[in-house]
């Protein structure tokens, strides 16, 4: 097991600058997660710890060794691409074990490796088979695979559940997360896809632009994102926000452009008066009494356990999730209460959240 430390990373591409200066501290036998954005620098990130892109300026360690100018097969990493990259022409055994025979060692030896790793992902059927006769999910834990037979000090991972279908990344992101339970190896892994981040990760470093923008555990980001961007990002469906002024007569409330107005039991100090943003998740949002603020039903979307609502406040569409049996109709109107102190409060100018 080992650390890696991430110091003031850049990287520039010519005179473009994609990575500004990334601090990341990962502790031993952690399962941390870099999501954002198409274009926000998380492969680009992903590979500098590989060794695959240089870095411009900053350092990186791993178990306490600097890797800045080491080859990718001498930092003692492990990579699972997104297209598995296993080679066709050879068996299961021989993908999982072939980097260990680059590297010299003997036959004994890799055959208990490849068959210990066969075992933990169940992969003892298939290890005569080739990569075309596998299926997509076969293929990705024979990359998995590989990368374990190594032993290495981090795993890393570039969005490999991307080509797989909806039930097939279920079952995966399960299957990776038993596998680092029974590793307890570092593993950074890179995805778009914020579900997979709040269900994997022990700690999730969310980027944009090159720049990061919290780093925390899941339900710590989930309930206490740092800013707009953040608070947006995570959740599905993603958080709703109303901009308003904060007033106070008889009790604060958000008063709206429109003229409605979401009434609070608490609000940030000293923001009577300033333009907010309001941000409220899906599910904190309830059937209200008189003082509810007024919305539209427009669409209606039952899932099973739960019933997705597009509701329409002052022009502005809000999502709705209702966890108890409704009935509603389009065009339906309805007055609707926030859970106030689930609420969140942002600076309009500067995003940032404001504590209540």
């Amino acid at each position: 097991m080992s650390g890696l430390s991430i110091n003031k990373v850049k990287k520039s591409f010519g005179s473009v600058d994609i990575i500004h200066g990334i601090d990341v501290e990962i502790a031993d036998g952690e399962f941390v997660i870099l999501v954002g954005p198409s274009g926000c620098g998380k492969s680009t990130l992903l590979r500098m710890i590989a060794g695959l892109e240089e870095i411009s300026a900053g350092k990186i360690s791993i178990d306490g060794r600097v890797v800045n100018n080491l080859q990718p097969k001498d930092r003692d990493i492990a990579m699972v691409f997104q297209n598995y990259a296993l080679y066709p022409q050879m068996t299961v055994a021989q993908n999982m074990g072939f980097a260990l025979e680059l590297a010299g060692a003997k036959r004994p030896e890799i055959d208990r490796k490849v068959a210990e790793a066969a075992a933990i992902l169940g992969l003892q059927p298939l290890l005569a088979r080739k990569p075309a006769q596998l299926s997509g999910g076969q293929r990705q834990r024979v990359a998995m695979g590989r990368a374990i037979v190594r032993d290495p000090k981090v795993f890393l991972f570039d969005e490999p559940l991307s080509n797989l279908d909806a039930k097939l990344r279920v079952k995966m992101r399960a299957e990776i997360k038993a596998l680092h339970q029974r590793l307890k190896t570092t593993i950074v892994y890179v995805t778009h896809d914020q579900i997979e981040a709040m269900t994997m990760a022990d700690k999730i470093v969310v980027l944009q632009g090159g720049r990061v923008e919290q780093i925390g555990s899941p339900l710590e980001l989930y309930d206490r994102p740092r800013n707009i961007f953040v608070a947006g990002f995570l959740g599905s469906p993603a958080m709703n926000f109303l901009e308003g002024t904060l007033e106070n007569t008889g009790g604060p409330s958000l008063a709206l452009p429109g003229g409605g107005r979401v009434q609070l039991s608490q609000a940030p100090a000293n923001s009577t008066g300033k333009p907010l943003t309001l941000g409220i998740r899906p599910e904190d949002i309830s059937l209200g009494g008189d003082e509810g603020i007024e919305a539209i039903v427009k669409v209606i979307e039952p899932t099973g356990s739960e019933t997705h609502v597009a509701v329409e406040v002052e022009g502005k569409e809000l999502t709705w999730v209702v966890r108890e049996r409704v009935s509603l109709v389009p065009e339906q109107r309805v007055k609707l209460s926030f859970a106030t102190p689930k609420v969140h409060f942002f600076d309009r100018q500067t995003q940032s959240r404001l504590d209540a």
